[in-house]
């Protein structure tokens, strides 16, 4: 589904068109972890050459479509081998053991391993691990998840991760990292503060900027996802009940966060 269909054809009339910057804020569900997770960063060549006219990181197209991505990095060391038990159930091993800087219960609720049979290839496992982010607005904007591609990675990962993209200004909803594992023979191995993956967002007109900025979990936002939750389990195509929800929407759900 397009972008504009989200519009009234008022809207979608070029002279109608909102100008500045969308207003996008960030937030935890999980507030008291906080400190774990770092903010959304920009993404920006800060210290590459700038001195040629022809360099490429004084690029307009290049330095454009920077500014419109931003980079989550990795809250946790992990260390994790694919493995099957007995009876040829697959499973998780956590390498890092009693040395591992989240305790094993808390990562059990976070880690998991889709049931085989939802496996996209039946050689590829599954895995997902939740996480506390959140990104809303109050105007229509559609959020893609993806990898971080601009990042060399000195020890890639054995496999490909999930993208996504859906729409924060009717259905915000916590990231999850999906991950797609190609070559079960290598271990996952994840270091606190690497890049992990970016999001980016469209927006009309297309050229409007972006501001990404810490917001608040208000009553009115809790109560909203509430309403949505875990329509995943119980709905196949969750698209199709985003004008459903967009009628029991609040007016506003941005509030920036006051420190």
């Amino acid at each position: 589904m397009a972008l504009n269909d989200w519009f009234k054809p008022e809207d979608q009339c070029p002279v109608k068109h909102k100008s500045g910057p969308v207003q996008i804020g960030w937030l935890l569900s999980e507030p008291r972890s906080g400190v774990v997770y770092s903010p959304p960063e920009r993404i920006r060549s800060a210290d590459v050459n700038r001195t040629h006219a022809k360099s490429a990181s004084r690029c307009p197209a290049i330095i454009n479509m920077e500014s419109r991505y931003f980079m989550i990095r990795v809250p946790f060391d992990m260390h994790l081998r694919f493995v099957r038990d007995k009876t040829g159930k697959p499973g998780l091993r956590n390498m890092l053991g009693e040395s591992s800087p989240i305790r094993a219960n808390i990562l059990s609720q976070k880690l998991n391993i889709t049931t085989e049979s939802e496996w996209r290839y039946p050689d590829r496992p599954t895995i997902q691990i939740a996480l506390p982010y959140l990104f809303v607005t109050d105007e229509p904007v559609f959020m893609s998840q993806v990898g971080a591609f601009m990042h060399y990675a000195k020890n890639p990962i054995p496999g490909t991760i999930f993208g996504g993209r859906f729409a924060i200004h009717n259905w915000p909803r916590p990231l999850m990292w999906a991950f797609e594992w190609h070559d079960t023979t290598k271990d996952l191995i994840l270091k606190r503060g690497d890049p992990w993956f970016y999001v980016t967002f469209e927006t009309l007109p297309q050229e409007r900027p972006v501001t990404v900025f810490e917001s608040e979990l208000t009553p009115e936002l809790q109560k909203y996802l509430d309403h949505i939750a875990a329509a995943v389990n119980y709905v196949g195509q969750t698209f199709s009940l985003f004008k459903d929800a967009e009628r029991m929407r609040p007016e506003k759900l941005v509030c920036p966060m006051k420190r």
